[in-house]
Parts: C-alpha cells; structure tokens; sequence
C-alpha cells in the first residue's frame, strides 16, 4: 500500500440460520472467504437465556442456529443462502437426518428486508425447480434475538473432531461434500 492510500475497514453484515445441528454448520460457515464468524446459538424461540439442555427439551421454541458475521465485499448473502440451502435438507420438518426436535427445524432469520426477500425469492425458485421431490419447509421469519450456545459448543468440530463420533460420522462427511462443492468460496489458509 502506497502512503496515499488509505485502507478501508470492513463493513460486516450479519445473517442467521438454523440448518439442523449447530456444530455442523459451524463447522461449514467457518470456512466460507468473507465470514469473520459464525457463532453457534439458538434464536427464534420465546425463553430468555435458554441453555442446551432447555432447547433440547423443545419447549423453549428455540433453533440451534449460527450466527453469521461476514463482509458482503468478499460473499454476498446470495452466496450465504447457496451454502445454506445446499448443506441440509430443507423439506424435513423438525428434523436433519437422525436429529429430531423443533430446534433442528429450517430456518431463516432475516435481519433486514433485503435478506426476507431474497430468502423468499430462493426458496420459490427452489420449490419450482424440483429440486427436491418435497415441498421446502424452511421457515423464513424476522430475526429478533440471538443467544450464543454455551462455550463447550464453539468451534465444537475443531475442537473435537477427531475424539467424538458424531463428529466423524455425521459432521466429516458433511463437510467433506461442502468442500467439494464450494472449494471456490473456501478459505484458502486459516485466518482469512
């Protein structure tokens, strides 16, 4: 950078979605170019302050989510929506794969009314594709809360990977398909 140039700061916008299982689409989020973070958490229920083990129990009306902080100069939110709607199965209603409950519902929640209606358009044109033999279930509703998921469920495949089974039989092979498929939206070393 020349001394007359001046750098700009990022501008973040941030996005939440709750695709089933936290800790896998932690695990995806993460290694998007452009995402500063993704946090695992809950949001779309009525409880304050709900721990694990409440949003387990289905009766606070909260998702396992991520929150997604990221710069719309490096991945556009359309880029965000591709990622999220190719990574779970958005026409089971309560459920991915073996996790059954409301917390693992397909949800959107938008925090703007640019982000409801692009979700909205993507999903029409999903619908109408066949992309999926059933109808998507997927939620789109306004953002209004987040509550971040308690420490030991941060960064839970980096951290446990490699000692716990869900990790190596449900989340690797996700995130083994997610690289394949989006290598060209991936980070190219740790820390980008």
């Amino acid at each position: 950078m020349s001394a007359t140039e001046t750098h700009q700061p990022a501008v973040y916008d941030t996005a939440t979605f709750a695709n089933g299982c936290f800790w896998c689409t932690e695990a995806i989020f993460e290694e998007l170019k452009g995402v500063k973070s993704a946090v695992s958490g809950y949001s779309g229920g009525h409880t304050k302050n709900p721990t694990y083990k409440e949003v387990c129990s289905g009766e606070t009306g909260h998702a396992e989510c991520i929150q997604v902080v990221y710069d719309p100069s490096l991945i556009s939110f359309d880029e965000l929506l591709e990622v999220f709607w190719k990574t779970h199965d958005p026409t089971t209603l309560n459920r991915q794969g073996n996790d059954i409950g409301t917390q693992y519902r397909s949800a959107i929640f938008y925090h703007s009314e640019e982000q409801k209606n692009k979700s909205l358009e993507y999903k029409k044109a999903l619908d109408q594709s066949g992309a999926w033999p059933n109808p998507i279930v997927t939620e789109i509703t306004p953002f209004t809360v987040f509550y971040p998921a308690e420490n030991y469920h941060q960064q839970y495949f980096e951290l446990n990977g490699d000692s716990n089974p869900y990790c190596q039989f449900v989340i690797q092979p996700k995130l083994e398909k997610f690289r394949k498929v989006f290598a060209d939206k991936r980070k190219k070393e740790a820390g980008q």
